[in-house]
């Protein structure tokens, strides 16, 4: 479902950070959402890009999200930088969670890494509210190039912990301890911060089960050279060859079996799907290891050989 939302306002929170709120021209309340979704914004051109609500789930008379600016990205930015000024008309989908907080847990600790930190603005929050115990880690360059730093001081309060390099601190995940019974880690931002975080706490003995992630970006590897493969589908036998210069998506699509999809890029997880054997190469960055044994993305992950598509 796409809705056609009108932007209601619009400040930078940094330099390079805009801050929308959306809200619908004509219906008085949005779909509900938990803390950790995301909506896709839908550009003129078909492009589609992802971005985590930072607003308060309870409030669902509006959609709040923070757009960085990357000169040197793909444009989705820029464009809705000089284009979603308030009373434009933004195209944003329902929202979707492949970041959700895990129930169970009896502590939550948060580490963001710039814009990364949009997801977690809306999880403390609930979390306030609830009185439940939870730390975030906010690391930027510098206050003034940390996104939505107002906002998270009056949420957070003496729960956040700021890791600002102008002010010669910087984040050591030393600074999240040892493993605990009941204690999940969520990081999110650049890459680089991902898997600083995972190795170290993987290296201290933290269960993969307790360490949770998110990126909106493509997983770029200039060394990986896709081959050939053939996929099966299970429910009719048929098979299907995947030539190296094109994805299981769009040979799927071409054969009738399309499938939901947004990203194409593997970090929203629309479009994943079931198999039954076979050796796949997930190149994705949003199915959770548990999950790879029996999913997969088609936009993005490939298979040796073969594999048998639960369709």
């Amino acid at each position: 479902m796409i809705m056609k939302l009108k932007v209601a306002s619009a400040r930078p929170t940094t330099p390079a950070v805009l801050h929308l709120r959306l809200v619908h021209p004509q219906r008085p309340e949005l779909p509900a959402w938990d803390p950790g979704a995301h909506v896709d914004l839908r550009l003129p051109d078909g492009r589609v890009r992802q971005y985590s609500l930072c607003g308060d789930p309870a409030d669902r008379t509006a959609y709040e999200i923070a757009v960085k600016r990357e000169d040197a990205g793909r444009g989705g930015s820029a464009w809705a930088h000089e284009n979603l000024l308030p009373g434009a008309v933004a195209h944003v989908s329902a929202p979707r969670n492949n970041f959700p907080l895990v129930d169970v847990a009896s502590e939550h600790i948060f580490v963001a890494g710039g814009i990364g930190v949009t997801p977690f603005v809306a999880m403390a929050r609930q979390l306030a509210t609830d009185g439940r115990r939870f730390v975030l880690h906010d690391c930027a360059p510098s206050p003034e190039q940390a996104p939505l730093l107002n906002e998270l001081r009056a949420v957070c309060g003496r729960h956040l912990r700021e890791w600002f390099t102008s002010e010669g601190r910087r984040f050591e995940p030393a600074e999240i301890g040892p493993p605990r019974d009941g204690t999940h880690v969520y990081a999110c931002g650049p890459q680089r911060l991902l898997d600083v975080v995972r190795a170290a706490l993987s290296a201290a003995g933290w269960p993969d089960a307790q360490i949770h992630s998110e990126v909106f970006q493509a997983t770029l590897d200039e060394n990986f050279k896709p081959e050939p493969f053939d996929a099966t589908i299970a429910s009719t036998g048929a098979v299907l060859h995947v030539p190296a210069d094109r994805s299981l998506l769009q040979v799927l699509r071409d054969h009738g079996l399309a499938t939901a999809s947004s990203c194409e890029l593997g970090v929203c997880g629309t479009c994943t799907c079931g198999y039954r054997d076979g050796v796949v190469i997930h190149r994705d960055v949003v199915l959770p290891v548990a999950s790879r044994q029996d999913r997969m993305t088609p936009c993005v992950s490939r298979a040796r050989v073969s594999v048998t598509l639960d369709l």
